[in-house]
């Protein structure tokens, strides 16, 4: 199971979105180098509000390319970055990982799956009613969220558009994803 890395995004400064880069380097243990979610505690600042003391378990959030287009189908325009990813792929079945799964990204760096990220208001005041296109019901009425996931590095390494993603499934029996 693969795919590939469409665009690479950071920001040093708390904002929604995250400009596109050449590369991003991704530092062992900590995250995006310079991205103002890395380290080894939580960054997000509603979690360091709860506990600042929490393991960052949210180092790089990857979402996938495809969702864009689902979203484009309701008229929103969505682009790589924008909804505060760092990296953005294109042909894995991102939401459909277990956790645990390593995703080997280019030719050096290792990131750990460790859930799925849970979208908040802020989606709504990027664009009023996106909310309710990354997040929804299955028809059982199990939450589903869509916009991406979060992972943490294992390896460190440079990432750049066009990197090769290889996943490498944990050991059964596999945990679906939770929010993180």
């Amino acid at each position: 199971m693969g795919g590939a890395v469409t665009a690479v995004s950071s920001n040093g400064e708390y904002s929604f979105s995250k400009p596109n880069r050449a590369f991003i380097t991704l530092l062992a243990g900590l995250g995006v180098a310079g991205d103002v979610h890395a380290g080894v505690t939580v960054k997000h600042r509603s979690r360091v509000a709860q506990d600042p003391t929490q393991p960052n378990l949210r180092q790089v959030h990857l979402i996938h390319q495809e969702l864009f287009a689902e979203v484009g189908e309701a008229g929103f325009e969505v682009r790589p970055g924008e909804l505060g990813e760092n990296i953005t792929t294109s042909g894995i079945d991102l939401l459909g990982l277990p956790v645990g799964t390593l995703l080997r990204i280019g030719d050096e760096a290792v990131v750990e799956v460790t859930g799925l990220r849970n979208p908040c208001l802020q989606i709504d005041n990027f664009q009023d009613g996106l909310l309710k296109r990354v997040v929804g019901r299955d028809e059982v009425g199990n939450i589903v969220r869509k916009a991406g996931i979060m992972s943490v590095v294992r390896v460190g390494g440079v990432v750049r558009p066009g990197d090769t993603i290889t996943a490498e499934l944990p050991r059964p029996p596999h945990r679906p994803l939770e929010r993180v």
